[in-house]
């Protein structure tokens, strides 16, 4: 037997910590899975596996569902890290007027490469790709084959922020992009990805939301931002009647309760960035709001131009956020918590099944159950002492592993990666195409602007005076002081 298991080769894994997703959330601690023709063929104990079935040792792991990102910049991970210590403000500096709009086709094909095996890698394994930096319809060419090339499943959200949406979404060609998207059986799917900031009286972006109901593709759209887009964006989406089932509202974070009220009568979900929230300053992550609307959350990491790109990172963010604003509120009246909300089988929840529901995916993929396509993750790590021992495997998963301790990643039945290192996809030829990008941008743009874009001015902080610091002269010091040496 060969020692990875080939194409369309029988899986099973055998006496993991099954965390199946499934309704009832069921854990089975000593399960098998088995994988049959790229799905889900049983979950189980004991299971029986075709003769030449490739068996996988998940004993001392935990095996979940593929997590699922409902909202990543895909292509800025051409410049990964590059803005980490940045503002929203000088995002969009960034943007708008200096690196962003340099990008050619195949920049945007390269950060596009990279990102795709960054999230296997890690075991998300469907990715929607926010693709705001679309300025030509070559540019969305690019994208939209870097994204069928690479081992994963993505859903091209399509857009240009250079551009009015209403403009951009009537474009023919760009239609026949999203339609190509849409059909393509390489792909997951397609969105149409914009922004209403409301800035006019006259709803122009209607225009943009009927395309999609023409396309037949569902709407992401960044709400909650402060400064840029607020409740009267999504005042003016309800009024118009807009806000369709399935739409997906990036970040949502500074909005009152009427337009959460808004997004959940209208059957929408939002996808939380919490570590972006908590940098730009979007407003506070808004897990408690969403749980006390009802409305269905998913995770997503943003862009790794600024922060992590697992969601290892998102769900002990989301989680470490909703508990220290828990904290702050009971404090500030004078109580201690004794109890917390939120759980760490709800933020692995929106990691997994919450990122299914959100792009309509659920009957597909979300939940380790018969019939649903194998995209499985394995976190299993025998050299670490992290992995050891395993007795609350949400927890595990949420606070004690790391995208390191990924051990296997199927989708629909096919390793991308394996005993820890990346099996799809072609590495070094990404890392050329990105070699070429970093030099051609830093040329473009000239070593000043480079160094600057990734190093802004640090504001001067007042340091108050401290009146309880010990004076080096005896003579100076408190009465008390000497007292005590008698």
């Amino acid at each position: 037997m060969s020692s990875t298991p080939t194409p369309d080769q029988p899986i099973v894994f055998r006496n993991g910590i099954v965390l199946t997703m499934d309704d009832a959330h069921t854990v089975i601690p000593n399960g098998d899975v088995l994988v049959i023709d790229g799905k889900i063929a049983d979950v189980g104990v004991g299971l029986a596996a075709p003769d030449g079935a490739f068996e996988i040792d998940a004993k001392g792991g935990i095996l979940l569902p593929g997590m699922v990102d409902t909202h990543r910049h895909m292509w800025q991970s051409a410049m990964r890290g590059y803005g980490a210590d940045w503002t929203l403000t000088q995002y969009f500096v960034w943007y708008y007027l200096e690196h962003g709009m340099k990008f050619r086709p195949q920049d945007v094909a390269a950060g596009n490469l990279i990102s795709a095996l960054d999230a296997v890698e890690s075991g998300v394994t469907t990715s929607v790709d926010w693709s705001h930096g679309l300025r030509t319809p070559e540019h969305g060419e690019a994208a939209l084959e870097a994204l069928a090339d690479s081992p994963g499943r993505f859903v091209l959200a399509y857009g240009n922020l250079a551009a009015a949406p209403w403009e951009w979404t009537q474009d023919p060609e760009v239609r026949r992009l999203v339609e190509r998207a849409r059909d393509d059986s390489r792909l997951f799917g397609a969105q149409l990805a914009f922004d209403v900031p409301a800035a006019e009286e006259e709803f122009l972006e209607k225009a943009a939301f009927e395309a999609a109901r023409d396309l037949g593709v569902g709407v992401t759209t960044h709400v909650g931002v402060w400064g840029a887009t607020n409740d009267n964006g999504v005042r003016r989406m309800y009024e118009n009647k807009v806000m369709d089932p399935g739409t997906v509202y990036v970040h949502a974070a500074s909005l009152n309760d009427e337009s959460y009220q808004m997004i959940a009568g209208t059957g929408g979900t939002v996808s939380l960035s919490t570590e972006s929230e908590q940098t730009c300053g979007q407003g506070y992550p808004p897990a408690h709001a969403l749980r006390r609307h009802g409305i269905q959350a998913s995770l997503s990491v943003d862009t790794s131009v600024w922060f992590s790109a697992d969601m290892f990172a998102a769900m002990r963010s989301t989680i470490g956020a909703d508990r220290s604003l828990e904290h702050l509120l009971a404090h500030e009246k004078n109580e201690t918590v004794t109890h917390a909300v939120l759980r760490v089988e709800d933020v692995v929840d929106w990691a997994t099944r919450g990122g299914a529901k959100a792009l309509g995916k659920w009957d597909q993929i979300g939940s380790l159950e018969k019939g649903k396509l194998a995209d499985i993750v394995l976190i299993k790590n025998d050299d670490s002492p992290t992995m050891t021992p395993i007795l609350n495997p949400y927890g595990h998963v949420v606070y004690q592993a790391g995208r390191g301790d990924v051990h296997t990643v199927l989708v629909g039945g096919k390793a991308v990666k394996f005993d820890g290192k990346l099996t799809g996809g072609d590495l070094p030829s990404v890392r050329a195409k990105l070699e070429d990008t970093v030099s051609y941008l830093q040329g473009e743009l000239g070593d000043d602007t480079w160094k600057s874009g990734m190093n802004p001015e640090i504001p001067e902080v007042e340091i108050l005076t401290n009146p309880y610091q010990y004076l080096k002269d005896e003579a100076d010091q408190p009465a008390a002081a000497h007292a005590h040496k008698h």
